[in-house]
């Protein structure tokens, strides 16, 4: 059976889970965690997206995120690279460091969004990472911590969590650390483990592949929520999808050039004058932060190096709505 495409869209909510390569540890030590943590909040600092939970065991770790207006494949690539190169360079070890790609499922914010922090901050208490509640409150490495105060992550959204349980900080935290605790007796929950969940591929707009009728939806394991929300979500990503999924790079590259009034072969000229080089920047935009492709395989077709992609989509992105429209007027033309 194909995989089916990854399910994305602005401001969505996301249950994220990395595993390491044949059970190999993701971190050995302090340093290695410090590190993906660095990355993380580097992420959200930004704003590609917002963390309201996170965990991390030994050869795993869970985040709850919500995505901003980069993809999360994009987002989880930089992340994750980044991450595995830095420890494979700390540890003299070479080859993959994370099993296959990571397993995300969209999640409904009611009733999952308390119920999905509670269930992520108590991992490491079910692994016996830590012995109890007590000595979960000051481990640093979830986001309960965070929420407690007893370990300051600024860039850990704390305030749309505790706003759920109290008016005031104070009782708030009385009551999610209560929440907490009695969470501990409901033990391992298999609707949120993600369980069979189908990784697939698949870029920012592979959303708008979802055709089929309201029944369907109700057994995807990619999304955790009522019949209602996933048809609703089905139908707001379907509106906002700029794009055919299948849309070929060179389509692409066609669409933008005639657009900017522009041939082809001036992408690769070397040239430094602005339409060329305002065509780069949509494409590199187009090709890698709206539909998640890679953009070691862009490179050439712009004629530049792939250190340089990632800098001309930051261009395109500051006329983000005139490119996503130009994508969607030939959709529908």
């Amino acid at each position: 059976m194909p995989r089916q495409p990854r399910l994305d869209a602005p401001e969505t909510l996301h249950h994220v889970m990395v595993r390491g390569i044949e059970r190999t540890a993701l971190f050995r030590d302090d340093r290695d965690r410090t590190d993906f943590v660095a990355r993380l909040a580097a992420l959200v600092e930004t704003g590609a997206w917002t963390v309201y939970a996170w965990a991390l065991l030994p050869n795993h770790a869970h985040l709850l995120v919500r995505t901003g207006q980069r993809p999360l494949a994009r987002s989880m690539r930089s992340l994750l690279t980044g991450y595995a190169g830095a420890f494979n360079r700390r540890h003299k070890r070479v080859g993959h460091l994370f099993q296959n790609r990571y397993k995300s499922i969209v999640v409904e914010e009611e009733p999952y969004l308390v119920e999905l922090v509670r269930y992520l901050h108590l991992n490491p208490l079910r692994a016996q990472v830590v012995a109890d509640l007590r000595a979960l409150d000051r481990f640093p490495w979830t986001g309960h911590s965070a929420l407690l105060g007893t370990v300051p992550r600024p860039w850990q959204d704390t305030a749309t969590i505790l706003r759920q349980f109290g008016a005031t900080r104070r009782r708030a935290i009385a009551a999610y650390r209560t929440f907490v605790a009695e969470g501990i007796a409901h033990g391992r929950r298999p609707e949120f483990q993600g369980g069979g969940l189908l990784r697939s591929q698949g870029g920012w707009a592979a959303v708008a592949a979802l055709r089929r009728g309201r029944e369907a939806y109700q057994g995807d394991e990619r999304i955790l929520g009522s019949s209602d929300f996933v048809e609703g979500y089905r139908r707001a990503v379907a509106a906002d999808s700029p794009t055919p999924t299948r849309l070929s790079l060179e389509a692409l590259i066609t669409r933008v050039c005639r657009h900017v009034g522009v041939p082809p072969t001036a992408l690769t000229g070397g040239g430094r004058t602005p339409a060329p080089t305002r065509a780069r920047a949509g494409i590199a935009y187009l090709w890698v932060d709206l539909l998640g492709r890679s953009g070691r395989a862009l490179a050439p077709h712009l004629g530049v190096h792939p250190s340089a992609i990632p800098k001309a989509a930051r261009r395109g992105a500051l006329a983000a709505a005139e490119w996503r429209r130009l994508l969607r007027d030939n959709k529908e033309s």
